[in-house]
């Protein structure tokens, strides 16, 4: 019978990118040291495939019943609610992950966003007391994400062992493809309202018959309204204390943009840290970024301009 759980002893993050080339090596570098993790009364959850699942549990035998498994397209289907769920799941206790993303049918932003979240994984699980084993699967795995696994893990498992990344980067200083170029003008038929501290019940009455006259599913506007009353309740109280929020469609998107003539971007990583729950503040883009599909933020010109991506369907 394996232990219930040990104390948790404030162990860091042990972050390591685990390159493979097929079933059998995933099943060698897997198996061991899943039951390795068990015997130290670790809690293990494993993320993968279906059928990739199903050959471990067969691997694992007895101890397959004391694992937790999820299916990679439901548990990184929003790369950031991926973050708020890995967050819960080791707080406070020991643990062993060993998870891969589905890559396929997956669009070049897609990608991107994943790239960054392995990357966040870094700042917001530091103080985990977790052995994370990010696996690539080389015979899917897109080229572009091959590429960062070095740049994300601080430690890569291979034949010979762990050793370090020579090519890590910490978070706050990983650029991806256009992170710093200008933001696209809006598109054809933008609609632009100015806010004020007394005008935030108008402005989310105007978003919510803005979203239901383009055609948004309902519950998606409900979402859309709480992301653009957080932002500009942070515009009101840190910034100007006013702005404007400019709203049109672009291929099946909803898209609000929030400009803020007074803000700032002090936190080198905004909205990707749950922030503490006895924090007054940070809670407006992380909670943005668990409900929209894609936030972006530039500061230009002594302009901060948050801009929220939705789809119009769920």
């Amino acid at each position: 019978m394996r232990p219930e759980r040990a104390r948790f002893d404030g162990e860091g993050l042990r972050h390591v990118g685990v390159p493979y080339d097929s079933d059998e090596s995933f099943l060698d570098l897997a198996v061991p040291r899943v039951r390795a993790a068990l015997d130290e009364s670790r809690r293990v959850l494993v993320i993968t495939g279906a059928a990739r699942l199903a050959l471990l549990a067969d691997a694992l035998g007895d101890d397959a019943g004391h694992v937790d498994t999820r299916v990679s397209s439901a548990w990184y289907g929003h790369p950031y609610r991926t973050l708020a769920a890995y967050h819960d799941y080791t707080r406070g206790r020991r643990t062993l992950v060993i998870a891969e993303p589905s890559w396929e049918g997956l669009s070049r932003r897609e990608i991107t966003e994943l790239i960054r979240y392995e990357s966040v994984v870094n700042a917001a699980l530091s103080a985990a007391s977790a052995v994370m084993l990010c696996m690539y699967d080389l015979r899917e795995v897109p080229p572009a994400a091959l590429d960062y696994h070095e740049v994300n893990h601080p430690l890569l498992l291979g034949v010979d062992g762990e050793a370090t990344s020579t090519r890590f980067i910490p978070p706050h200083q990983l650029v991806l493809n256009d992170d710093h170029a200008p933001l696209p003008e809006p598109g054809p038929g933008a609609v632009t309202i100015r806010f004020t501290g007394r005008e935030l019940r108008r402005l989310r009455q105007s978003v919510g018959e803005y979203a239901r006259a383009a055609g948004m599913d309902r519950n998606l506007i409900t979402s859309l309204v709480i992301s653009v009353s957080e932002i500009a309740a942070n515009s009101i109280e840190h910034g100007a204390g006013y702005g404007t929020i400019t709203m049109w469609e672009n291929n099946g998107e909803l898209i609000c943009e929030i400009a803020d003539p007074g803000g700032s971007l002090d936190d080198p990583l905004p909205g990707y840290i749950p922030p503490e729950p006895e924090s007054p503040r940070g809670y407006g883009l992380w909670i943005s970024r668990q409900l929209c599909d894609l936030v972006e933020l530039r500061t230009e010109g002594g302009l901060l301009r948050v801009r929220l991506h939705l789809s119009m369907q769920s």
